[in-house]
């Protein structure tokens, strides 16, 4: 089939990449514009970009794509389907039905639960046991499409989002190869969302990340979790920011919400719950990530500490 593809982020490689090396056309590539990155603020092209100029595709990064030329290039491009992962842009109708397949989005959620922006962070955060891929055909609603395909699978109790967002994106690389397939044998059945308010996976910010030891020590593991790698959830030691990268839950008999319960080699927290998280792994600002022992060597923080004040 020809295919325009529309991604930006790493999420989004290996589906294109599966479509370049099966026996696809991918035909032109939509991206967003480059973006500076790091200290220097260095001007760098996203994840996409990359690989379609590694295999010489064309790429076509408007800054707003309503009111633009996309739709005119769509056409002189001649796709038979228009595959969306991970683009970060909302398609007008014009684009949506200018090819005779429509639009397919690749949507890391078992929607209807969490449409929007940051489906794999919300559902750590939330401390789901069970998420997924859902293959849509796009309408002019948010992720409210007909479901073509699902596939799901299990999140780890210690599942970081970056984990997932690993594992997502490969499964979502194979779901959407057989959803082709099947578009292609006219073996698809899409099935319509129900209606009704389902929760709205918002954008992450950098809001989020303060804890709030007066809640469970699940939510407390299941936030470090979901805001892993960025933007990290982050609390107050000894009038320190710092980073919490990883955590554990743990049997040991909390105190109040927020004290330290151990601080020899393990750095243990109660909640308000009365259980306790373990710190592994955290980070002072502008220090590496390092084990709890080994920061504790360098900072030492007393039992009966209150972080987070």
């Amino acid at each position: 089939m020809r295919i325009v593809f529309m991604g930006t982020p790493d999420f989004a490689v290996p589906c294109l990449e599966d479509l370049i090396t099966c026996s696809h056309e991918v035909v032109g590539v939509f991206t967003q514009p480059d973006k500076p990155v790091g200290r220097k603020q260095v001007l760098t092209p996203p994840p996409v970009k990359q690989l379609a100029e590694k295999y010489n595709i064309p790429v076509y990064q408007p800054v707003r794509i309503k009111g633009s030329d996309a739709s005119e290039i769509i056409k002189r491009l001649s796709p038979d389907v228009i595959i969306v992962v991970a683009y970060g842009k909302i398609l007008p109708a014009e684009i949506l039905n200018s090819a005779p397949y429509g639009c397919i989005n690749v949507h890391a959620s078992l929607l209807p639960k969490y449409r929007g922006a940051a489906p794999i962070q919300w559902a750590v955060l939330s401390g789901e046991k069970e998420t997924g891929v859902s293959i849509m055909q796009m309408d002019e609603g948010l992720d409210t499409g007909d479901i073509l395909l699902v596939r799901k699978t299990d999140i780890g109790e210690n599942e970081t989002s970056e984990e997932l967002f690993d594992r997502l994106s490969a499964i979502g690389a194979d779901a959407l190869l057989e959803t082709l397939e099947l578009l292609e044998k006219g073996g698809l059945k899409p099935v319509k969302q129900p209606e009704g308010d389902f929760g709205y996976a918002r954008m992450i910010t950098k809001e989020l990340c303060p804890i709030d030891w007066s809640k469970s020590a699940l939510e407390v593991h299941n936030k470090v979790r979901g805001l892993q790698s960025w933007p990290c959830a982050i609390t107050l030691i000894n009038g320190r920011n710092i980073k919490i990268h990883k955590t554990a839950l743990s049997d040991i008999k909390g105190g109040k919400a927020g004290e330290v319960i151990e601080s020899n080699k393990k750095l243990m927290v109660s909640c308000g719950d009365g259980k306790c998280v373990e710190i592994l792994e955290l980070q002072s600002e502008g220090k590496k990530r390092m084990n709890a022992s080994a920061f504790l060597q360098g900072n030492k923080i007393e039992k009966g500490t209150m972080v987070g004040e």
